[in-house]
């Protein structure tokens, strides 16, 4: 199976992220009827995969970089 391309990861990273923030608020709601325990376990699970996807965008970022680095510039025809 062919790899994405970086830009493609770059892009569901942030939506992954952006939907695990937006959805702080909705997850105390619908963990409100749990007990303590269920309610904070279910807020560590979210800023775990929070925290994960942050360091795979900077795995990305850093990996997007070095291959803009590495890729040759394409020179003009005499």
């Amino acid at each position: 199976m062919a790899s994405l391309p970086i830009d493609l990861k770059i892009g569901r990273a942030q939506r992954l992220l952006r939907m695990i923030e937006q959805d702080a608020p909705l997850l105390a709601i619908r963990t409100a009827q749990l007990s303590r325990e269920c309610q904070e376990s279910a807020q560590s699970h979210a800023n775990y995969l929070a925290a994960l996807t942050r360091a795979e965008l900077q795995r990305l970022s850093e990996e997007k970089s070095l291959a803009e680095i590495c890729e040759p510039t394409p020179q003009g025809s005499d």
